[in-house]
């Protein structure tokens, strides 16, 4: 089921501020820019939408009834001067004002984001929930003509006024679950919150060096808590090279597992424990050396995962070209390496991460190189944290190109209290144009058969519901 939720419970306090008619946009909330909404038009409650998903400079913008599609979906680009851009999904162009006119009637079309001000929009208060879109060229603002119900209507400016054929709803959908560039997420749950952290994306050869936090009382309305650790200013041993976190709380301190390595000279790949009195940080290197140096064990030395079992004993796993299991002493900051086990499954790459539902537990891995959109998760099952584990039974995650959807992969899975519902976070390519540096961070159901199988998850545009 799709759920729609309007900017104001999901984009914190900068969108609190835009539907009171405070300064529309300025980043006081850094989740509003990068948020993925609908506009959604008061009289009709349809959508603006580029007509026949066209991708063409010129393409006009009509309503139409409100589905999944990219070309309805439009990502706001905050200029930090009180206005916006909104850029289609699927296209990644602005919406414009044909021939930056300033007459009452000039059409509304989507063209190449550029530094216009007819590209440019205010976004004030109309209402109770809803917004007036405000042409900054021309002060005039965005309407369905007439108060049309039709579908198709093409989108106009007119002077502003009070009709609800200019009132728009801006409502958010879920994925990208934190608006931005983030990859390799682990979502994990302590106390009644969820949290949730990733690889900062966006960077030539995943050259990132810091980490943030993120927390959700209900996977949908996310709150960015900064900089958590930052490896080159925080750690002495690496300077580049953030990747992939995991993170595990033991009598009230939370251990954060890292990959990381140097920007030049020896680049080859750490393990590396953090440490701080809360799950948001700041934290600390833990042994100020690497947990796991490479060359240890085979493969790379990158990407862990924590599984705390039943029992309390925590498992850590790690690897790309084989996984590497191992529990975790008392203090979260050692093992015995004569515990380590080495697993290979069929078609293995990286991302190693473990559930347990009843008495099974399940292994799961990501397949191909992160760079390809077939990158995608696969699992095994077994009945002890470190196996042994079955044969490979299946991929449960991979792309969808129906919708655009390339490069399922590494991801983490979250049980939410007292319930069989489990969420999968995974990244994917950013849409429309992203790569594998260039990701988003998702969430959606993952669903059990009744023999305790993992049903293929259904990777989708609008995520989850909250919870």
């Amino acid at each position: 089921m799709r759920r729609i939720l309007t900017v104001a419970l999901t984009a914190a306090s900068a969108a609190v501020m835009l539907l009171a008619g405070a300064a529309p946009a300025a980043a006081a909330h850094h989740l509003t820019d990068g948020a993925s909404v609908n506009l959604i038009a008061q009289h009709s409650r349809k959508c603006a939408d580029v007509i026949t998903g066209s991708t063409a400079n010129g393409a006009e913008i009509g309503q139409y009834d409100c589905n999944a599609g990219l070309n309805q979906l439009w990502r706001i680009r905050d200029l930090g001067n009180g206005y916006v851009q909104l850029a289609a999904r699927h296209s990644d162009k602005c919406l414009d004002v044909d021939g930056a006119s300033s007459a009452n009637g000039a059409k509304v079309i989507q063209w190449t984001c550029g530094n216009g001000t007819n590209q440019q929009w205010k976004i004030e208060n109309a209402g109770t929930g809803v917004t007036r879109l405000v042409a900054r060229h021309s002060g005039k603002c965005l309407e369905v003509p007439s108060a049309s119900t039709a579908n198709g209507a093409r989108l106009q400016q007119r002077d502003c006024g009070t009709g609800a054929n200019q009132q728009w709803s801006l409502n958010t959908v879920s994925n990208p679950a934190i608006p931005g560039l983030f990859a390799d997420p682990n979502i994990v749950r302590f106390g009644d919150t969820y949290y949730l952290y990733a690889t900062t994306d966006g960077f030539a050869g995943w050259s990132g060096t810091q980490f943030r936090a993120f927390s959700s009382k209900d996977l949908v309305t996310w709150t960015d808590h900064g900089v958590i650790l930052d490896v080159a200013a925080d750690i002495s041993w690496a300077d580049n090279s953030a990747w992939a976190p995991g993170i595990a709380e033991k009598n009230g301190k939370y251990y954060f597992y890292f990959s990381a390595g140097k920007a030049s000279g020896d680049t080859r790949k750490h393990l590396g424990v953090a440490v701080a009195d809360s799950p948001t940080g700041p934290f600390r290197d833990a042994l100020g050396k690497p947990l796991v140096p490479a060359g240890a064990y085979g493969g790379q030395m990158i990407d862990p995962a924590v599984l705390t079992d039943t029992d309390g004993r925590s498992y850590l796993y790690w690897g790309q070209g084989s996984s590497h299991q191992v529990p975790l002493n008392a203090d979260m900051t050692s093992f015995n390496a004569a515990q380590v086990r080495t697993y290979q499954p069929a078609n293995y790459n990286e991302g190693s991460f473990v559930v347990k539902r009843g008495a099974t537990y399940y292994f799961m891995w990501s397949e191909n190189d992160t760079r390809s959109e077939d990158y995608r998760v696969a699992y095994a099952t077994g009945s002890s944290p470190t196996g042994p584990w079955s044969a490979r039974a299946g991929v449960i995650l991979q792309k969808d190109l129906s919708q655009g959807i390339k490069g399922t992969g590494h991801h983490s899975v979250v049980q939410a209290p007292g319930t069989d519902q489990w969420y999968i976070a995974y990244h994917r390519f950013a849409i429309p144009n992203g790569d594998g540096t260039h990701r988003e961070t998702m969430i959606d159901r993952m669903y059990f058969n009744a023999d305790g199988t993992i049903r293929p998850v259904v990777p989708t545009i609008v995520g989850v519901d909250p919870i």
